[in-house]
């Protein structure tokens, strides 16, 4: 197992990732990659490398982007632990490697140092949204971070259901895991509300903003609603619903939310096919369903493309939160336009400044294959690789020309970003990450809790 110092820097980073794909052109390192599988395989083992090479093997902890220097995310870091198994599926680790990463890491997080100091790594089984690669201390006053903190427990919940096998480290990560899910005190989030709050900080107590709307907080609901020690009580879930906005799109009834990331977040972990909520049995309706439908109401904003943007169109598509070119106004063919850098852009109503993600599109894979692989076709074709070693660009802007054929292209790849890649694609294949969190009881208990049925349930 690679025993690198903490980030080494991005040339060593990159040379590495090179070795393992010499050609960065095919599956094998011998010919182009043609067929459906032989593109999502090579891209699956491309962006699952982010997980090996941009982390500290020595705590688990993940870097948040590419950018020199950068902070872990610990949603980054649940992203890793619910690739692990697939990449032990499909050889791109050895279990032996998997367990090391996956204990260092839970080792990390149950140990570190938890309570109200600005310094410490969470608080009440939180933990900070970012977090010092090498110490694992906050870094940038940073909020202890309700849904990241959800997102890095996703991960955690399958680390446990994965490694099963009669073993001590096997046993050592299923009692890790337990034990750091016990630990959240979901019902301390709620700050005498409703609704989860979005965050906490020594500094100044919790954020006033809630939980409220549509959105990846699924995830965090259904987790808890399923502890067993602090678990949100099931009216929290109802207050959530009864702020959702049902709209009617293209043609498309669904539950609305304009970044495509929301769509797709909560179902990195789990299969909600056929399973429904009071909300979704009113509609007649399942979660799957509804980001199936988001995902077409995407492409249809392509073709219309009402702003005129360069590049959009049946097979170019995918508007989520992402890093943009920058905030400025230029006027480009006579049309003004205004651009943003990060940002969570979203279709149809906006923000929208031009700014294509192609991981997002590929995230939609399990919901509408038919659609998204001429995508990533598309993708390959236009050589958006750039020659990254992680895969597509993370976000590109054909509208505002620069040094690439394709306009401005983001330096940097994200953790987060990586993630629901080689997962979403393996969900796809084999419903590999699907499979092992319907083992979790905390997860069939808080799916009850929250007054689903029907499916697998």
């Amino acid at each position: 197992m690679h025993r690198a110092s903490p980030r080494s820097s991005r040339a060593r980073r990159l040379t590495m990732a090179a070795a393992k794909h010499p050609s960065r052109t095919a599956v094998d390192g011998t010919a182009a990659p043609s067929s459906d599988d032989e593109l999502l395989a090579f891209f699956q083992r491309a962006a699952f490398d982010y997980f090996l090479i941009e982390a500290n093997p020595e705590n688990g902890l993940v870097a948040d982007r590419t950018r020199q220097g950068s902070p872990a995310s610990i949603a980054a870091v649940g992203m890793a632990l619910t690739a692990y198994p697939v990449g032990v599926e499909r050889g791109f680790m050895t279990r032996q490697e998997a367990r090391e990463r996956t204990l260092a890491t839970l080792r990390f997080f149950w140990n570190s140092r938890q309570g109200p100091e600005p310094d410490a790594t969470g608080y009440k089984g939180f933990y900070y949204h970012f977090l010092d690669m090498k110490t694992g201390r906050r870094v940038w006053n940073c909020e202890l971070s309700t849904i990241d903190t959800a997102l890095l427990f996703g991960g955690v919940i399958a680390a446990g259901a994965y490694f099963r096998e009669d073993e001590p480290q096997e046993a050592e990560i299923r009692t890790l895991a337990e034990a750091l899910y016990r630990r959240v005190d979901w019902a301390w989030a709620l700050n005498g509300g409703a609704a989860v709050s979005l965050g906490w900080k020594p500094e100044t107590g919790f954020i006033s903003y809630r939980w409220l709307g549509y959105s990846e907080a699924l995830l965090l609901y259904i987790l808890g609603l399923g502890s067993p020690t602090f678990p949100l009580p099931a009216e929290s879930y109802a207050a959530w619903l009864a702020t959702y906005r049902w709209k009617t799109i293209y043609g498309q009834h669904f539950v609305y939310a304009g970044p495509l990331f929301i769509h797709q977040m909560s179902h990195v972990w789990i299969d909600f096919r056929d399973l429904r909520d009071a909300f979704m049995r009113e509609k007649g309706l399942d979660y799957f369903e509804n980001s199936r439908r988001a995902t077409y109401v995407q492409r249809e904003y392509a073709i219309r493309n009402p702003h005129g943007f360069a590049g959009y169109k049946a097979h170019c598509w995918g508007i989520t939160a992402s890093d943009g070119p920058g905030y400025s106004k230029r006027v480009i063919k006579g049309v003004k336009r205004r651009f943003y850098d990060y940002r969570a852009r979203g279709a149809p109503y906006g923000p929208d400044d031009g700014t294509v993600s192609p991981w997002a599109a590929i995230a939609s894979l399990p919901f509408a294959p038919e659609i998204v692989l001429p995508v990533l076709r598309y993708y390959h074709e236009i050589d958006l690789k750039d020659d990254n070693p992680y895969g597509f660009v993370a976000s590109y802007n054909p509208t505002l020309t620069g040094r690439h054929h394709t306009g401005w292209v983001s330096p940097d790849h994200v953790g987060i970003n990586q993630g629901p890649i080689p997962v979403m694609i393996e969900n796809h294949w084999t419903g590999l990450i699907w499979n092992l969190m319907r083992q979790s009881p905390y997860i069939v208990t808080g799916l009850r809790r929250a007054g689903f049925t029907g499916g697998w349930l």
